[in-house]
């Protein structure tokens, strides 16, 4: 540590995993390795099947593909120190280690929140005006709006992690959650931390607030439309285009809403509670969503199955196999006399 009279710069932060569930940790690594999985693969697959089928790339799929990029990118942040606590017990982090994670975090959850956004706009105009659907949202335009939400998110974060450098800290250095936030660290230094609240409150209202409220706009733009749509049936695949984002946009804010709430009025609730509830809040949207997708939307499903069929045609390749009608009785007797070693 650095010392500088009755202040100092911590070269290292603690985390803090669950209180009292030290003893268990080996076995709680399990549920969180195996949902770490599934978000990385999941997530990673969905971009897979979209950028390797052209007939993917398609507005709705566009979105879709940002939005696992995000998830990706939450997973990817959070994965080091949670793994590192419930592994190998180890909850230290490097100063500039933890200011880059909390950078990385926020970064990625504003990415995701305005791709939410962008994706309940595409649903509105995909049943507001079908028949011009594709020529208001073509494909530049998209990639500008993707690019205009990633620069957003990495300059309205930007300032933050200088803002925390010029702080002194006196004598705390432990964080409260597994991974680093802008709102835990703030609580450590002694200085005027003023400015840092103004601006987190400012990111937060701006970003999480604003597009929520722009998503519930949405949607009632969306519902007033369908209730215009004359046929039942046309009411009902209207919506169901609908179902997978609906899915998409409570996972995400549900969780963050509950952990609010359990922060502010479960006072007598134990910190294990609710460390479980915040790590939770950033591992469910990464792990539900690929799942979500994949069921509702047939054509990620059907591309999904086309990855595996070819892994399996790279294996029957790999032993020598060839694959011939069922009903070929000899043909089958080759194959199977061919594989043999």
């Amino acid at each position: 540590m650095m010392f500088n009279s009755s202040y100092f710069t911590p070269e290292t932060f603690f985390l803090t995993g669950l209180p009292g569930l030290e003893a268990i940790y080996p076995w709680l690594a399990i549920p969180f390795c195996s949902m770490y999985f599934v978000a990385l693969i999941g997530n990673s697959l969905i971009l897979v099947v979209i950028h390797g089928n052209s007939p993917l790339h398609q507005p709705m799929y566009l979105f879709l593909a940002m939005l696992a990029f995000s998830e990706l990118g939450v997973s990817a942040s959070t994965l080091p120190t949670m793994m590192s606590i419930f592994l190998f017990s180890t909850n230290e982090i490097s100063f500039n280690a933890c200011l880059f994670q909390m950078f990385s975090i926020h970064s990625f959850s504003i990415m995701e929140s305005a791709v939410l956004l962008a994706m309940s706009v595409d649903r509105f105009i995909a049943i507001y005006n079908p028949l011009r659907y594709t020529a208001i949202l073509t494909v530049p335009r998209i990639t500008r709006t993707g690019v205009i939400i990633v620069l957003k998110s990495v300059v309205i974060m930007f300032p933050l992690p200088f803002l925390l450098r010029r702080l002194p800290f006196c004598g705390h250095n432990t964080l409260s959650h597994s991974y680093c936030l802008h709102s835990d660290l703030i609580q450590l230094p002694c200085g005027n931390t003023r400015p840092n609240s103004i601006l987190g409150l400012c990111i937060v209202t701006s970003t999480f607030g604003l597009d929520s409220l722009l998503i519930v706009i949405s949607y009632g733009l969306i519902l007033h439309t369908v209730l215009g749509i004359t046929s039942g049936e046309g009411r009902r695949k209207a919506l169901n285009t609908c179902v997978s984002h609906i899915c998409a946009v409570l996972v995400y804010y549900v969780p963050m809403i509950g952990v609010a709430m359990v922060h502010r009025f479960v006072k007598h609730a134990a910190p294990a509670v609710r460390l479980l509830l915040a790590n939770v809040y950033l591992l469910v949207p990464p792990v539900v969503n690929p799942i979500v997708y994949s069921i509702k939307t047939k054509q990620i499903r059907h591309g999904l199955v086309q990855i595996l069929l070819q892994k399996k045609c790279a294996i029957c390749d790999l032993h020598g196999i060839q694959e011939f009608e069922p009903g070929d009785s000899r043909r089958n007797g080759e194959a199977i006399q061919a594989w043999k070693p």
